[in-house]
């Protein structure tokens, strides 16, 4: 017989995804394609001219999105992520390039197939709810 326990004992994606060096990893390799690829540079023109706080952001979100240490919530609050992107005109080049630079870091890092496959699918409802026009 199994208990509540028993039935919690599954990785979290956190786990998964290899915990917080791997997650910072990821997010360093994201925003390096940004600075590098030219095809990134609008992408790049929206963040500031240091990503060093938008790199820790979205590392703290990520921890505690993907089930790890909620540091975006201890610093933050509420993570909001609709409102706090609302100054940003984002619409579907804006989340396509978003997720475009996120793919190529997660293949250059050699993610599992699998894991990029969960990850995108996810990745891409957060981008498409964050556009704010058409396009």
């Amino acid at each position: 017989m199994t208990t509540p326990e028993d039935q919690d004992n599954s990785p979290t994606l956190f786990e998964i995804i290899g915990g917080e060096a791997r997650l910072r990893e990821l997010v360093d390799r994201f925003y390096d394609l940004m600075d590098l690829e030219p095809r990134f540079a609008d992408l790049r023109a929206m963040h500031p001219p240091s990503l060093d706080g938008s790199r820790d952001k979205l590392f703290w979100f990520l921890c505690g999105w993907s089930g790890g240490p909620n540091h975006f919530i201890e610093r933050f609050g509420h993570p909001r992520l609709r409102a706090r992107h609302l100054p940003f005109s984002i619409a579907s080049k804006e989340r396509d390039d978003w997720l475009r630079c996120m793919a190529q870091a997660m293949h250059e890092l050699d993610m599992p197939q699998a894991l990029q496959e969960r990850l995108m699918t996810s990745f891409f409802q957060t981008a498409d709810w964050m556009r704010n026009r058409h396009g």
